[in-house]
């Protein structure tokens, strides 16, 4: 039932965690940024995927 309030979506937030961790990976994988800091990257300016690529060029690569 649409209506039902008892029901929380959880489906939908696993799809994002989901797309989130891909978009984070393929960021990692085409950067220097380590998985973590490719994570935070697209937390704080989302997943614009050009825009993260310019933000990543200014970002040091963890040790």
């Amino acid at each position: 039932m649409a209506d039902d309030k008892t029901k929380s979506g959880g489906q939908h937030q696993a799809s994002m965690t989901d797309d989130l961790e891909a978009e984070a990976l393929h960021l990692a994988e085409a950067t220097d940024l380590s998985p973590n800091q490719a994570r935070e990257l697209i937390r704080r300016h989302g997943n614009d995927r050009k825009k993260l690529m310019e933000l990543a060029k200014t970002f040091k690569a963890e040790s």
